[in-house]
């Protein structure tokens, strides 16, 4: 299973609360459009499967409380985590993914060169071609501490989207928040745990019980 650490600074160890951000499943996209916020993306078997492991391999942790985006392939990755530990399922628009102006769309190096999208380029860092990190940072960052708050001294499980879980993991550990989207550590159905010692964060964590399904993974633009 692939795992890291980010090095965070942590004071004694008193009340832990963990947040478990999981990406999820793989998605039904026959189309290999970059669905984005759209409607009617559910998971795919193999996407069901990812998050049935997921739910095994959590099964023994103490998750008093489940989040999931409001799109269906998110609500679908929270459920048997949500039945298996007899909890509901609590909807937060803040984890929702990205806005992106190529939503909808079937996007290729082709596409992204043509002369008629050179104008949502002319910001790399910002993004110019959709939401900008900061915002996804804040919303995050926001839904984050209402999620510890509410599992206080036992476990949260939050399922967004690969872009806003790396973001918020970038500006927990002071890294700039423009990157290479090939480089993003969250792979489908992984996990970025965030450890609290109280309000403090004491350690991140990152872990992907679905590795051994990846290989079988749709290669295709999703979110």
């Amino acid at each position: 299973m692939g795992q890291s650490t980010d090095g965070v600074t942590s004071r004694e160890v008193g009340d832990l609360t963990v947040v478990h951000l999981m990406r999820h499943g793989e998605v039904d996209n026959p189309g290999g459009v970059l669905y984005g916020r759209l409607d009617g993306f559910h998971l795919s078997d193999l996407g069901r499967e990812m998050a049935q492991l997921v739910a095994a391999h959590l099964e023994a942790n103490d998750i008093t409380h489940v989040v999931a985006s409001p799109l269906e392939r998110a609500q679908e990755t929270a459920a048997p985590i949500a039945a298996d530990h007899s909890v509901g399922i609590t909807t937060d628009a803040r984890v929702i993914e990205s806005q992106n102006h190529f939503e909808g769309r079937a996007v290729g190096a082709r596409d992204l060169l043509h002369p008629r999208n050179w104008h949502l380029f002319t910001d790399v860092t910002k993004p110019s071609w959709g939401e900008p990190y900061e915002d996804i940072a804040a919303r995050m960052l926001a839904a984050i501490a209402d999620a510890r708050d509410a599992a206080r001294g036992h476990e949260a499980v939050i399922v967004s989207h690969q872009l806003p879980v790396w973001t918020v993991r970038n500006k927990l550990v002071g890294r700039r928040l423009w990157h290479d989207p090939r480089k993003r550590e969250c792979t489908l159905a992984s996990l970025t745990s965030l450890t609290y010692d109280g309000d403090e964060l004491a350690s991140i964590t990152y872990s992907e019980p679905a590795v051994a399904l990846l290989a079988r993974a749709s290669k295709s633009v999703g979110a």
